[in-house]
């Protein structure tokens, strides 16, 4: 009787290769293995859209494509940080003797194993086994995964890794990712600081800058990213965290070219090109971000892996360059794709914008004041997140520049502005989005130091021995900003400080409505919604994720 591990009759497997022959030979080969179903692709955008909206169990995909810009690399690499390949799917690159190399440095990219041509039918057929033999040994973690018991997979990987039992190695990597998602960035970066003291390998080095973010230790990240990057300059996804390091410290001219290293790596990966195109846009280059964001849409607007606030930016560079054909089709695709996710709210938010700007365009002001006074009435909700922010306030200082009045501008931008100016980088972020109206840009400016002299007289009244007064002042410009820094500040005075605050119970209580509705997760700067992090797996659950359109936001990976 067949073992669990022989016995693929049951499976589904993907071929991707662009030589007829070749192909057929691996059909063949993995029919006579007893794979039960085996469906064919000579292109990797054609493997591309198979994997988006259906699963694997096993994926053989030859490295180099002739004709092609996109290799069997780029394919895996955007699969991965994309969410789109689930533990079970077992990936096997094929190539020639000749690029072994690469593909032996590809194996950081959770990859199953690797495969030289020519090969024997024998050769492929162990590689399948053994990589079977791995997922059905760790198939009580991925179980727990699949219910999303995080912290009881998480443990499992622990043990599996302090026992230095089967596929220990895996299964640290699988706990880190684990323990960053339950939010313990510190545990994580011990574990992973283990794996490198055991076993020096990049994954697990960009580990530790990942969990160093995650934990605010940006400086410490920054250090490790660049160690990093000195033993590996090839290392892409060293240079997507290293992209979001600067962004989150305001350094927006090193993380661009940063992310244009990351591009010229992997020309073919839609991820990092719209991370190129938006941090172009936000660092002032609209000219050439639009060049760059247009070809973002013609290479992945079919795709899950576009963020459709790639085309909410290229809407506005062609208003600003007088493209009325080009606005059009931006106000055109977004219809597409709206049609394709009609209860996608994210993606409605972003396509009202685009439809502002097309009023604007057609000169149509009294409809367009009307649309942003919509959008206006949400500002002050749960809702309206950092992306939106600055989208609006751009909106509105598009507005400006054509002499356009509302009675209601100061108030708006004043609110987004105290709201949102809480750092340096989501300061210059909004002011970017501002700049075709500078006095917009520099009341950014103005809000943040207003709400850092709010922050600096609580922490004055906490140092002089009156965290009472300092919680409640935090308390109570939090409520009239809705600024996520300010409520934070109280919570955390009245964790340090509790049993010298009067009637803290009640304050908690207060706070945690506020924490809930406006806290940190709604005001992360980022470019675009949030992709898998750079560097790790993917921690697919028991039901296929949402269309990535649907959620926001964190910097980009």
């Amino acid at each position: 009787m067949a073992t669990l591990e022989d016995d693929f009759s049951a499976c589904s497997a993907l071929v991707v290769d662009g030589n007829p022959t070749s192909r057929s030979i691996l059909v063949s080969q993995l029919r006579d293995f007893g794979v039960g179903t085996v469906v064919q692709a000579a292109r990797a955008a054609d493997a591309r859209r198979q994997l988006e909206y259906r699963g694997f169990d096993f994926v053989l995909c030859e490295l180099h494509f002739a004709n092609e810009s996109s290799s069997g690399q780029d394919l895996l690499d955007d699969l991965r940080r994309n969410q789109l390949l689930p533990f079970s799917t077992i990936f096997i690159m094929i190539t020639g003797e000749a690029t072994y190399a690469k593909v032996a440095e590809a194996a950081e990219s959770a990859l199953d194993g690797y495969l030289l041509k020519p090969h024997k039918a024998a050769h492929l057929g162990e590689r399948l086994r053994q990589a079977r033999i791995r997922k059905v040994s760790l198939q009580g973690i991925f179980t727990a995964i699949e219910k999303e018991d995080f912290e009881g997979a998480a443990k499992l990987c622990m043990e599996r890794f302090e026992t230095k039992g089967k596929f220990w190695l895996y299964a640290a990597r699988v706990g880190a990712e684990l323990l960053l998602r339950v939010g313990r960035p510190g545990d994580a970066q011990k574990l992973y600081r283990s794996v490198v003291a055991a076993k020096t390998l990049p994954w697990a080095k960009l580990g530790v800058a990942r969990a160093q973010l995650d934990a605010g230790q940006i400086t410490q990240a920054t250090s490790t990213l660049e160690n990093l990057i000195s033993a590996d300059p090839n290392y892409g996804d060293a240079y997507d965290v290293m992209g979001r390091a600067q962004f989150e410290l305001g350094k927006f001219d090193k993380a661009l070219e940063t992310y244009k290293m990351a591009s010229t790596l992997t020309p073919a990966s839609i991820s990092r090109l719209q991370n190129l195109a938006m941090m172009t846009y936000y660092a002032g280059d609209h000219a050439e971000a639009e060049k760059l964001l247009d070809k973002t849409a013609r290479m992945g607007l079919e795709s899950k892996m576009f963020d459709c606030q790639s085309l909410v930016l290229l809407a506005f560079t062609r208003l600003e360059s007088g493209d009325r054909k080009g606005l059009q089709r931006c106000h055109d695709d977004f219809n597409r794709l709206l049609d394709r996710n009609p209860d996608n709210a994210r993606m409605r938010r972003l396509a009202d914008i685009v439809i502002a700007l097309n009023l604007i365009q057609q000169h149509q002001f009294a409809q367009s004041v009307e649309a942003v006074r919509g959008l206006a009435k949400t500002i002050s909700n749960s809702e309206f997140d950092f992306e939106s922010a600055s989208n609006v306030l751009a909106l509105i200082a598009q507005l400006a520049t054509k002499a356009i009045q509302l009675d209601e501008v100061d108030t708006m931008v004043n609110t987004i502005g105290l709201r949102f100016c809480s750092n340096r980088s989501q300061t210059e972020l909004l002011a970017a989005c501002a700049v075709a109206h500078p006095p917009f840009a520099e009341r950014m400016r103005a809000c943040q130091t207003q709400v850092l002299e709010m922050a600096e007289t609580a922490m004055s009244l906490s140092m002089s021995g009156n965290p009472t007064a300092a919680v409640k002042n935090l308390i109570l410009h939090g409520k009239e900003t809705l600024n996520a820094r300010l409520i934070d500040n109280a919570h955390q005075v009245l964790l340090k400080h509790a049993s010298k605050i009067t009637n803290a119970a009640e304050l908690s209580a207060n706070l945690q409505e506020l924490r809930a509705q406006f806290g940190l997760h709604h005001v992360k700067a980022s470019l675009g919604e949030q992709k898998r992090q750079a560097g790790g797996l993917v921690l697919r659950t028991g039901t296929r994720p949402a269309d990535p359109a649907a959620t926001p936001t964190a910097p980009p990976s």
